[in-house]
């Protein structure tokens, strides 16, 4: 989203500084620490975010919402169905057919992304612009991977090893209190052109 880049050409990976602060729904409390084994973190860019028609059935329950970013390209289908793509470099993780093990996962690199930021010194990678830009969304907490994640893995018609329109992979995702692992469903290797191409980073904004 060039728009928001900074003054040195680079985007801001951190949340936009007007953005509305991270709010809870009736019921929603804050999230236990981030390294929590039993958590999972899910970002949503489209009919999964709040007010959109998918939220209130595959979100009931979800612990925290929050306004997050991540560095990828937004498209559209003709249907207007929102599709994401993000550098496969950036990807940690790819979802398997085990949600308990895709969440230890995700609790084992949140742990190593607590340690660099305890100790700068260990450096940390840049994000590089070119073809990428910021895709805002927003951060769900769930508590319950094992029936959760199947259940939106249904949605999204993500099939780990077999051809589907949606991959779920583990990406760095930037909210007002840092940087943090959490799963996404992105297009993954797909004809872009075919699609319409989204420069602001947000669906139905």
């Amino acid at each position: 989203m060039n728009p928001n880049d900074n003054s040195a050409g680079e985007p801001n990976w951190t949340c936009r500084r007007h953005a509305r602060r991270a709010r809870a729904t009736d019921g929603e409390r804050q999230p236990p620490k981030e390294n929590t084994t039993g958590l999972l973190r899910l970002f949503v860019y489209g009919t999964l975010k709040r007010g959109c028609w998918n939220h209130e059935r595959f979100c009931r329950g979800v612990l925290s919402v929050e306004e997050a970013v991540v560095r990828g390209r937004l498209y559209e289908l003709p249907s207007g169905i929102p599709v994401l793509e993000v550098p496969e470099a950036d990807a940690l993780a790819h979802g398997t057919a085990d949600p308990l093990a895709d969440a230890a996962t995700q609790a084992r690199l949140a742990a190593e992304f607590a340690a660099r930021a305890a100790h700068p010194e260990l450096g940390e990678n840049s994000a590089p612009g070119g073809r990428w830009g910021p895709v805002y969304g927003e951060l769900l907490t769930f508590d319950d991977p094992e029936t959760r994640l199947p259940a939106i893995d249904h949605l999204e018609g993500f099939l780990p090893g077999g051809l589907c329109l949606y991959e779920r992979v583990l990406v760095p995702v930037g909210i007002e209190r840092g940087m943090f692992p959490a799963w996404l469903y992105h297009g993954g290797a797909r004809l872009w052109h075919a699609m319409r191409y989204l420069p602001t980073g947000i669906w139905m904004d």
